[in-house]
């Protein structure tokens, strides 16, 4: 059966400068098998089904696949996939229950987004594990990143699901400098421009597959888990524009603010890229 399709850009203003994102819009009926094959096949870091909602206050569920090897691992929610299933959503004329606000039901469970500017943005999960690491992983760390254990400011579990490790260095440019070995955890580093700067910090996302090393092009859940320890330590003020992609040539750009309940929104501009039909 054909089934609606999107190719998604998130997390930059131009087109091709972000993450891309394989949306199937009608994933009702699709076995899991033929929902794992296709996004083994799309060969991007993620693949989203859309589904109706199995919880009467969601809008619509989203199932979130990403390549693991040879096989395909279901995620419970994920950063960039949320805002690029939600614009292909609304593209493709949904329309939410609030005029507000789309929830969306994931296996995490329900997750706001909500339009910000020319962007999307969603509400960043809470922190499942949080605090310093421990001596013995920060030096495995910095053998990792190649750095010496005393140009790390400061590291801690920043885990809102994907298990990320954070680090801070000193600044934006040693970010970038970075030339990391193999890492075996999901590894975030994050560095601060000076005051005035049109970005606020450098980002990068370091993770396992296969057996080597991948670099994530822009990650929303990694900044997600960045802003929640940056703006906790008081070493971030909300709102701030973090850069990540600078390294693989790409420009993207996460905007973080945080409202008067205290929630941290995670937002970016999405674009269509890609729209027809696929054969399941």
């Amino acid at each position: 059966m054909r089934r609606a399709f999107m190719q998604v850009d998130v997390f930059s203003e131009s087109a091709y400068g972000g993450n891309p994102l394989a949306v199937v819009l009608d994933g009702e009926g699709v076995a899991d098998a033929a929902m794992r094959t296709f996004s083994r096949w799309t060969h991007l870091s993620e693949t989203t089904f859309v589904l109706p909602p199995t919880d009467p206050r969601a809008d619509y569920r989203v199932r979130i696949f990403t390549p693991e090897g040879a096989g395909v691992t279901e995620l419970p929610f994920a950063g960039h996939p949320t805002l690029g299933t939600c614009h292909a959503w609304l593209e493709r004329g949904g329309r939410p229950r609030r005029p507000d606000m789309i929830v969306q039901v994931c296996g995490a469970g329900l997750v706001a987004v909500r339009r910000a500017g020319d962007g999307l943005a969603f509400a960043a999960p809470p922190l499942i594990r949080s605090g310093p690491v421990e001596a013995a992983l920060l030096a495995h760390i910095a053998a990792i990143l190649h750095v010496e254990a005393h140009t790390i400011v400061d590291a801690a579990w920043a885990d809102n699901g994907p298990g990320w490790v954070a680090v801070l260095l000193r600044s934006g440019e040693d970010v970038l400098a970075l030339r990391p070995g193999v890492v075996d955890l999901d590894l975030g580093v994050v560095g601060p421009y000076p005051p005035g700067s049109s970005e606020a910090f450098e980002v990068r996302a370091f993770f396992p597959q296969d057996g080597a090393s991948t670099e994530d092009p822009v990650t929303g859940s990694l900044n997600a888990a960045l802003a929640d320890w940056l703006l906790g330590t008081g070493r971030a003020t909300a709102p701030y524009v973090a850069r990540q992609g600078t390294a693989l040539g790409r420009t993207g750009r996460v905007h973080i603010s945080r409202d008067a309940e205290g929630v941290i929104w995670v937002g970016g501009h999405t674009t269509t890229c890609i729209t027809g039909q696929v054969e399941l």
